[in-house]
């Protein structure tokens, strides 16, 4: 495997000489992506097509890069893709969230994002509303979208977010990563069980800082909802878009 290419997809948390980046790899070059090992230091010169990240409890430190990569402007705009690999490198899932920010928010960035994502175009438009999902209630995210045409309703565990979107359909949600009954993450799968909420682009909150005890305990969360069986490829690429 290359070790740095700007094109490909690169495959950050796993320790260089493990291997367990083998999987993942192979099923990324099934569906037309090349990838390899890189490293945070070279981000913001490489400039990978996104960054394939493991938050496992086997990563290597995969929640202090993704902070690492959220908060310094110059690499926060590169898209992560989350997984969980087990200690062979099994995939035993992926979460397609929609991106990060962190907290507390920068509202100007956060328009900005939205607009490239395309998602504040018909906001003034038509009738749309953006789920905020958070114990606090962001009173500065809640504004920023509010500025912008949305109507913002909130929801302040995962249960009532949840029960939300089956009153009316959410055009985005926004969700802190740990909720008092469930992760975003758990959320997130909840969400993709249902044809009301299937869809919806779920951006997750970050604390610009996690202590150690934080980010294990997100990960053993993050367990729970992972199989014991190994993702196959086609399953792992139902999650991506394939490159011919």
């Amino acid at each position: 495997m290359k070790t740095v290419d700007n094109r490909a997809l690169w495959i950050l948390g796993v320790k260089p000489g493990e291997g367990r980046e083998q999987i993942i790899a192979s099923y990324l070059k099934a569906g037309g992506y090349d990838s390899c090992l890189g490293t945070f230091e070279n981000l913001a010169t490489g400039r990978p097509l996104g960054i394939v990240l493991d938050i496992s409890p086997c990563s290597d430190d995969g929640w202090g890069l993704l902070l690492r990569i959220k908060n310094d402007p110059a690499t926060r705009n590169i898209p992560v893709l989350p997984v969980f690999l087990s200690e062979k490198g099994a995939v035993g899932g992926v979460f397609p969230v929609a991106g990060f920010f962190t907290t507390p928010i920068d509202e100007h960035y956060l328009l900005e994002r939205l607009a490239v994502y395309g998602l504040t175009e018909d906001a003034e438009t038509w009738d749309l509303q953006a789920l905020v999902v958070s114990r606090t209630g962001e009173e500065r995210l809640s504004r920023a979208a509010e500025s912008v045409g949305f109507e913002v309703v909130k929801g302040y565990t995962g249960t009532e977010a949840l029960a939300l979107v089956s009153i009316k359909p959410k055009y985005l949600a926004f969700c802190c990563l740990m909720l008092s009954d469930m992760s975003a993450f758990e959320l997130l799968e909840k969400f993709r069980l249902f044809p009301y909420s299937r869809n919806i682009p779920v951006f997750i909150l970050l604390k610009a800082d996690m202590k150690d005890g934080e980010k294990s305990a997100v990960s053993r969360e993050i367990a729970h909802l992972v199989s014991k069986k190994q993702l196959t490829c086609e399953e792992f690429l139902n999650y991506l878009r394939r490159r011919e």
